[in-house]
C-alpha cells in the first residue's frame, strides 16, 4: 500500500474519534488549532509538496516509536546527552503533529511516555554539570536550550492533551512544564527580560507554557516582562530588536535563529488572543524581518556572515521554513516568497504549510527570488546606522557588495565598523571570517564558541576595514561599542550601472574620523562591474593605519617586491587579533599596489593607491592557534603611517579559467594604476588609469549627504563640477 493510501485509510478510521475529541475541548490550540488539523487532512494526496513533507518526517518518527525512549541524565554541552534531549523534543513535537493528523494512539502514547519520563527526571536536576556562566540550565548547559525544549514540548503536550488522563496531565504540568516555566521566569528572569534572542526564546517558552496550562500570569509575563509593565517581554523584544524596516540588530545568522521563536510564538498568540493582532504589530514588522533576512542572503541562499555567524547557514535552514510558511499564509500570500519555498522542497506540517504547498501546486511561484540592491537601517528607531547591499547581474552570476555600518549587535557583535564583503560567481571573494565555532562538535570546546572567537574573529583586524594603532574599534570593549554606531552618509542604487554607498564613524577611535565610500560601476571598459573602494581617514595626530583585504583564492601575481618568510614565520603582533596572523611576506610599495588571485573560474585584482611610504604585508590566519581552531586563509594588508590619509582601491573581476579544458584568458588586470587625485573637507577625487591608456574618475562628496547639492573640486589645475553625492566620469 502506498504512503498516500496508508495515511488516507488511517484518517478514515480515526476521523470520528478525533473529531469528537476536538468538538469537546479546545486542544490543540497552541501552534496548531482545529482549522490547521482539518486543512492538513484535506491536503493529503492533493498537494504534492505537503505529501513530500509528510514522507520526509514519517519514517523518522516511526523509527523513534519503534525504539526505546532514552531520557539521559545531562552530562555534556554538545555530546550524546545534549543531542539526545534535542532529538527527544523534536520527536515529541512531530509525534504530536502526527497524532493530530491521524488520530493514531501510538503517537500520543509516545509523547505521554516521553513527558512522564521527563517528569521523573526534571525535579532531580540541579545546575547542569557542563554549565558556563550565569545562564546555566538544568536539562541543558545553557538556559537557551532549555527554552527551545519547552517550546517544542508544550506543542507536543497540546496536541495529545485530550488523549491524556487528568492524572497524567497533573504530573506532566506539575513536574515538568510548570517547574521549567517558573525556573525560566523567576530563577533566570534576567535572561527572559534581556533584549536578545535568548530573551525571545524564553518569552516564547514561558508564554506557551502559560497558554497550554491556562495560566494567565505566565502569559502576561511572557508578553509584557517579568514585572508585567512592558519593560521586558515578547512585545518589547519586537520593539527593540528590529529596525523599522526589519533589520535584526544581532545580524543575519541570528535573525535566522530568532525568527523561529518570533514566528512560532506569534502564531500561538494569534490562535489564543487574536485581538492583539500580532502579525499587524509595528506595521507588519515580522514580515519585514523575514524579507530583510532573505534580501541579506546571496543568490545561493547563504546568509551574509557579519558578526557571529556560521557560513554553512542558508535560507534552507528549518527556522526559515517555519517563518516563510507563516508569513506567506498570514500576510497576503506574497508569491515572491515562493521561489525560496520551492528550494526548501518541504513545508511545515500546519495550515500555513498547506497554503504554501497549494500555491506551489497551482504554479504561482516565480522562477527566482527577487533580489535587489537595498539598504536597511539599524536600531529600534532606524537611527543606528545600517547595512548597504549593491547587486548587479542575474542570480546565476551576480556581483554583490556589502558594507556594514550598523550598531554593535549585542553580545554577538564584532568590532568592525565600515567592513565590507564581496560575492561573485556564487561564492565569497572578499570574506568576513564569521565566528570561530564548530557548533555541536563536542571535541571543539564542547561545540561552543572557541576562545579564538574573541581573540580573533571579533577583532577589527579580522575584517576588511581599517585598524588604528593596532587596537580594535572601541578598544574591543562591548560596553563602549554598544553605545556607539556608524552613520549612514548616502546610498544610491537607482542606476544599476552606477551604484554607490557611503558611511562614517567618528567614535571608533578618539580623534579619528573615518568615511568609506563604495561604488559598483558597470561600464564597457570592464568585463564585469568593478568596485571602487575609498576609505578616507582624518586625524590631527599621526597614527598607524592597517587596511586588510581577506581574499579567498590562489594568489597569482603582485606588483609588490616582497621578502618571503618561507623558512620561518613570525606573528604580525601580540594582541587584538594580530597574534593570530602569520606574516608570510612583506615589502614596500613603489607605486600603485596590485594583487591578483584566482577564485573559481575567474581572476580578481585589487589595485590600490600607494607610494614608497606604504608597507604591504601578506598574511595568513592561523598564528597562536595550537588547537587548529582557525581556518588558515590569506589576506594582504596595506599599512600607512600618517595623520590623515585616503586609501583608494579598485576591485576588478576579469578573465576566465577552465581547468578541465586547460583554458585561461585575460589573467591580467586592465587597470594600471589608482591614485587619489585630490581630497579636502568637501570632496575627494580618485583617478583610475587603464593599461590601454583610458582614464576615469570617481568624485565623492565629503560633506552632508545630498542628492541636489553642488560641488566643485580642482584636480591638477582642472575644475570639476557636479551635483549630488557622487559621480563617475570618463576622461
Amino acid at each position: 500500500m502506498t504512503f498516500k493510501k496508508k495515511i488516507i485509510c488511517t484518517l478514515i478510521g480515526s476521523l470520528v474519534l478525533v473529531s469528537t475529541v476536538v468538538a469537546q475541548d479546545e486542544h490543540p490550540r497552541l501552534f496548531l488549532n482545529r482549522t490547521d488539523v482539518a486543512a492538513m487532512r484535506a491536503a493529503i494526496g492533493k498537494y504534492p509538496l505537503f505529501d513530500v513533507s509528510l514522507r520526509l518526517v514519517k519514517p523518522k518518527i516511526d523509527k523513534a516509536l519503534a525504539g526505546p525512549i532514552d531520557v539521559p541524565i545531562p552530562k555534556d554541552a554538545g555530546g550524546y546527552t545534549h543531542e539526545r534531549h534535542k532529538q527527544n523534543y523534536t520527536e515529541m513535537q512531530l509525534a504530536g503533529v502526527f497524532y493530530s493528523i491521524t488520530g493514531e494512539a501510538r503517537y500520543a502514547d509516545f509523547v505521554r511516555s516521553m513527558l512522564l519520563k521527563y517528569a521523573d527526571l526534571y525535579p532531580t536536576l540541579g545546575r547542569h554539570p557542563a554549565a558556563a556562566g550565569e545562564a546555566a540550565g538544568r536539562l541543558f548547559w545553557q538556559t537557551l536550550n532549555e527554552t527551545v525544549w519547552l517550546v517544542h514540548a508544550t506543542q507536543a503536550y497540546d496536541c495529545v492533551y485530550d488523549r491524556l488522563s487528568a492524572a497524567d496531565r497533573a504530573i506532566i504540568e506539575s513536574k515538568v512544564i510548570r517547574p521549567m516555566a517558573v525556573f525560566l521566569s523567576e530563577e533566570r528572569v534576567h535572561e527572559m527580560d534581556r533584549i536578545h534572542n535568548h530573551g525571545t526564546w524564553s518569552c516564547a517558552a514561558v508564554g506557551m507554557a502559560g497558554y497550554v496550562m491556562n495560566d494567565k500570569n505566565l502569559v502576561e509575563k511572557a508578553l509584557y516582562g517579568s514585572k508585567k509593565d512592558r519593560s521586558g517581554g515578547f512585545l518589547r523584544q519586537i520593539d527593540l530588536l528590529f529596525s523599522p524596516d526589519g533589520f535584526y540588530t544581532e545580524g543575519l545568522y541570528y535573525v535566522r535563529y530568532a525568527l523561529l521563536p518570533f514566528y512560532t510564538f506569534a502564531q500561538v498568540i494569534e490562535n489564543n488572543q487574536p485581538e492583539l493582532k500580532i502579525f499587524e504589530y509595528r506595521d507588519q514588522i515580522l514580515k519585514k524581518a523575514l524579507t530583510s533576512a532573505l534580501q541579506l542572503t546571496y543568490t545561493n541562499g547563504a546568509f551574509i556572515p557579519i558578526n557571529d555567524a556560521l557560513k554553512e547557514k542558508t535560507y534552507l535552514s528549518p527556522e526559515i521554513i517555519v517563518a516563510l510558511d507563516i508569513a506567506f499564509s498570514r500576510s497576503g500570500q506574497d508569491v515572491n516568497l515562493l521561489p525560496v519555498a520551492v528550494r526548501h522542497n518541504e513545508v511545515m506540517l500546519s495550515g500555513a504549510g498547506v497554503d504554501v504547498a497549494k500555491a506551489i501546486a497551482g504554479k504561482k511561484a516565480p522562477k527566482d527570488y527577487p533580489y535587489k540592491s537595498v539598504e536597511y537601517t539599524d536600531g529600534a528607531q532606524g537611527k543606528d546606522g545600517g547595512i548597504g547591499v549593491l547587486r548587479y547581474g542575474p542570480s546565476e552570476d551576480q556581483s554583490m557588495m556589502i558594507m556594514k555600518y550598523t550598531g554593535h549587535g549585542l553580545s554577538h557583535g564584532h568590532y568592525d565598523k565600515l567592513g565590507i564583503l564581496y560575492y561573485d560567481q556564487g561564492r565569497e571573494i572578499l570574506q568576513d571570517y564569521g565566528s570561530a565555532r564548530f557548533i555541536n562538535v563536542e571535541p571543539k570546546y564542547g561545540g561552543r564558541y572557541l576562545p579564538e572567537n574573541k581573540s580573533f574573529a571579533m577583532q577589527t583586524i579580522a575584517h576588511n576595514t581599517v585598524t588604528v594603532d593596532g587596537t580594535s574599534h572601541f578598544s574591543g570593549d562591548v560596553r563602549i561599542a554598544e553605545r556607539n554606531h556608524a552613520d549612514r552618509h548616502f546610498y544610491e542604487a537607482r542606476d544599476d550601472h552606477f551604484q554607490v554607498m557611503s558611511a562614517r564613524v567618528t567614535t571608533a577611535y578618539e580623534g579619528v574620523s573615518m568615511q568609506r565610500t563604495v561604488a559598483m560601476v558597470r561600464d564597457n571598459l570592464f568585463e564585469k562591474p568593478i568596485v571602487i573602494d575609498v576609505f578616507k581617514i582624518v586625524s590631527d595626530k599621526p597614527h598607524t593605519y592597517d587596511f586588510p583585504y581577506y581574499y579567498l583564492g590562489q594568489l597569482t601575481s603582485t606588483s609588490v617586491k616582497y621578502r618571503s618568510f618561507d623558512r620561518q614565520l613570525s606573528l604580525l603582533g601580540t594582541q587584538n587579533g594580530y597574534q593570530h596572523l602569520w606574516k608570510e611576506a612583506e615589502g614596500n610599495a613603489s607605486g600603485a599596489v596590485q594583487v591578483s588571485w584566482l577564485a573559481g573560474e575567474r581572476y580578481y585584482s585589487i589595485t590600490s593607491a600607494a607610494d614608497t611610504s606604504t608597507q604591504v604585508f601578506f598574511v595568513r590566519i592561523g598564528g597562536s592557534d595550537p588547537n587548529f581552531n582557525l581556518r588558515h586563509e590569506p589576506a594582504f594588508i596595506l599599512r600607512q603611517e600618517a595623520s590623515s590619509h585616503v586609501f583608494a582601491s579598485v576591485l576588478e573581476p576579469h578573465g576566465a579559467w577552465d581547468g578541465t579544458k586547460e583554458f585561461s584568458e585575460h589573467a591580467g588586470s586592465s587597470i594600471r594604476s589608482v591614485h587619489v587625485a585630490a581630497t579636502n573637507g568637501d570632496a575627494t577625487a580618485v583617478e583610475i588609469s587603464g593599461v590601454d591608456g583610458w582614464k576615469c574618475m570617481l568624485l565623492i562628496s565629503n560633506g552632508d549627504g545630498s542628492e541636489s547639492a553642488g560641488h566643485t573640486l580642482v584636480v591638477a589645475g582642472r575644475e570639476y563640477t557636479w551635483k549630488g553625492n557622487a559621480q563617475f566620469i570618463k576622461q
